[in-house]
């Protein structure tokens, strides 16, 4: 089913009842039904059931034959299990909703979340970095998470082992986010279980995923786009050249957002991907004080790689769609090369990258080891 690029603009009433709320989901649920479709769709019909009747014919016109949207069971059993454990549902359009996110293509129409949902209408930081960090790496997380939160910003990670883990404990009494990519309910790792528990009393979990959906490898880049939509900087503490650090770096400069990196020493391969932002533009960090001083001076657009974020210089849509067409005609199940890739297509290499990392965010291309890309074939 095609979809556009972007939301609608189209201003939505985020649901006030049970009922608007399960015609929400079965909406968002649906098959072939994304983020951006939805929005879309709620745009043209002005509410989710007239979508969801709507949604037939649509399929019909697109060659799909025996389409039948998300059944209302299947939104009653997720409504159910998520009240059931606690989750409060956080709708676009509602005055909770964060702000930042509205201004990202693609924002989770509902977000499930569990703890202080006040904590996301402050302004907040994102810290990253690698799983298996050194202890160097470690403190400076500590360190950088614990004055930024002194300082009055939210620091939001990801629970994963290592920089966010230790971002999370430093900023656990002045508030912290963790944007989980599967459900609000689903820790992971399950050695953060204490931790998570106690976010959800001091800090906040959110998920755009239905309560206890276990993440997938797939799941982990769309939970990025999250993670630095809701920020104003994302700081990169340790990462390696190719990592999901980096992914959310670049989402985060597709957003606009500042990007930042903490150096290291050039052997430890923990902190080649930080040196490399470093080298392409972004902030360099030795302290909190430099994360705040280069949020409030003036400056354009970030540019990191040559490549601005998305914004009025963005291209327009259409050349967006016959890029990625191209990029996808060239990939198949067997893994190739980026670099191949790359040459393949033409043209500006750092606009061929980004689109590369926009689409892997998307979930149609998956990143294995080496560099190595191939595309992800729906069954």
């Amino acid at each position: 089913m095609a979809k556009d690029l972007s939301p609608s603009t189209h201003p939505l009433t985020p649901p006030l009842t049970e009922e608007v709320w399960l015609s929400w989901l079965r909406l968002l649920r649906s098959r072939r039904v994304g983020v951006t479709t939805f929005f879309r769709l709620m745009g043209e019909y002005g509410s989710a059931d007239a979508a969801l009747e709507a949604l037939p014919g649509i399929a019909a016109e697109a060659g799909i034959t025996e389409y039948r949207p998300c059944g209302m069971d299947f939104a009653r059993d997720e409504w159910a299990r998520a009240r059931q454990a606690g989750a409060v549902p956080v709708a676009f359009g509602a005055p909770d909703y964060p702000e930042a996110l509205t201004r990202i293509p693609d924002p989770p129409p509902i977000l499930w979340t569990m703890g202080r949902v006040e904590l996301l209408a402050k302004p907040m930081i994102a810290l990253v970095g690698a799983r298996n960090a050194s202890s160097l790496g470690t403190r400076m997380a500590r360190k950088l998470a614990g004055a930024l939160g002194e300082a009055g910003y939210v620091v939001v990670s990801g629970l994963a082992r290592g920089i966010d883990t230790a971002a999370h404990l430093a900023a656990l009494e002045n508030g912290t986010v963790a944007v989980f990519a599967g459900g609000v309910d689903v820790v992971y790792p399950a050695e953060n279980a204490v931790l998570a528990q106690e976010m959800q009393d001091k800090g906040l979990r959110l998920s755009e995923n239905p309560t206890g959906m276990v993440p997938q490898a797939r799941d982990f880049p769309r939970r990025n786009r999250i993670v630095s939509g809701l920020s104003q900087a994302v700081v990169v503490v340790e990462a390696a050249a190719k990592s999901g650090s980096l992914i959310t770096a670049r989402t985060a400069l597709d957003q606009g957002r500042e990007v930042m990196a903490v150096p290291g020493h050039p052997f430890d391969a923990r902190a080649s991907g930080s040196n490399l932002l470093i080298r392409d533009g972004a902030v360099l960090v030795r302290s909190a004080k430099d994360v705040m001083e280069a949020l409030e001076r003036p400056h354009s657009e970030p540019v990191v790689r040559g490549v601005a974020a998305r914004g009025s210089a963005a291209p327009p849509p259409r050349d967006m769609r016959d890029l990625h067409r191209r990029i996808l005609e060239r990939l198949g199940p067997s893994p190739v090369p980026e670099d191949q890739l790359i040459r393949d297509i033409g043209g500006l290499a750092s606009r061929v990258s980004s689109e590369i990392a926009a689409l892997e965010i998307d979930g149609r291309i998956r990143r294995d080891a080496g560099g190595m890309l191939s595309r992800v074939v729906s069954a």
